[in-house]
């Protein structure tokens, strides 16, 4: 199998496709999250359609992402990145990790992954003020994406980013630019190109491998070190990049009676992961202590990564 380990270009821009929306500035109404209609740069979220620069570039990113995510592959990024023996660090440590981070695969925002975070925190914390877990579990949903520093491994951006799918059994239609899978070696593979593959209907979405990437370590980071989040805030964590399960609908005969109780919270956490990317960033200083409680509540002082 070949493995193919190109970066993405790091000028990519926004597609453009203009729409009118809410002011960027405006995206809390009477204490109440309200969602743009449009991204950062005055755009349609998650338009992977229009003729642009940055749509070439996340289009070859799929490219790349869909010949090399196979079964194979993902057992052994699995088992290689289990032994959590990267680094030894706290929860807001990797945090500011993430400065330095951007995303090639996200067309809505070039932000630094922090403000992402916090963007995310911030908005469901307004609506569901009560939910701590929920609030911790958007602060902490992306910092898998430290498997893109080179003390992590320096993993390329399509074994990191991107919208996540199950491997071992057929790939779905709806997975953006599907197409390309007809070069992954799994597509003629008749162990893995049936509809249920090596899975069963109602198996359970923990049975089921997904693409590797941040989502899918990020939870085995949590998981391991024992963290008392809810089994909501672990689902969240490790399938909020599988839109074409909670967007689309694909895939949904592998879950279980758990599965289709948590997918409720995903649901509601992914109006706020999509919708809150925006320039107006959040004070980090203002809002750390608030995070620091959560952190201390739901995590060990220092986790194995």
């Amino acid at each position: 199998m070949t493995i193919l380990i190109e970066q993405l270009p790091f000028d990519i821009q926004a597609d453009e496709t203009t729409v009118h929306g809410v002011n960027e500035t405006e995206l809390v109404v009477d204490g109440v999250f309200a969602a743009p209609e449009t991204n950062a740069f005055g755009h349609n979220f998650r338009d992977y359609t229009a003729e642009s620069a940055r749509q070439e570039g996340v289009e070859n990113f799929y490219k790349i992402n869909h010949l090399n995510q196979t079964f194979d592959f993902v057992k052994k990024m699995r088992a290689k990145y289990a032994k959590l023996d990267k680094d030894e660090m706290s929860i807001w440590e990797c945090c500011e990790l993430l400065n330095d981070v951007v995303d090639d695969s996200d067309p809505d925002l070039d932000e630094p992954q922090i403000q992402h975070l916090l963007q995310s925190a911030e908005a469901i914390r307004k609506d569901y003020p009560d939910e701590d877990w929920l609030h911790l579990t958007a602060l902490i949903h992306d910092l898998g994406k430290v498997l893109l520093l080179p003390s992590f491994g320096e993993l390329p951006q399509w074994a990191v980013v991107g919208d996540t799918f199950p491997v071992g059994c057929a790939f779905h239609d709806s997975i953006v630019h599907s197409k390309y899978f007809k070069e992954n070696p799994d597509y003629n593979n008749p162990t893995y190109n049936s509809k249920f593959g090596i899975y069963s209907k109602g198996c359970g979405l923990h049975n089921v491998l997904m693409s590797w990437g941040h989502d899918d370590y990020m939870y085995m980071v949590a998981k391991e070190n024992g963290t008392t989040l809810p089994s909501a805030g672990l689902f969240i964590i490790r399938y909020h990049s599988f839109y074409v399960l909670h967007k689309s609908g694909a895939y949904m005969e592998l879950m279980n009676k758990e599965d289709k109780e948590n997918l409720k919270w995903l649901h509601i956490f992914n109006k706020y992961d999509l919708y809150s990317k925006s320039k107006v960033q959040v004070n980090v200083e203002e809002v750390k202590p608030y995070y620091l409680s959560l952190i201390e509540k739901y995590f060990p002082a220092k986790l194995k990564w």
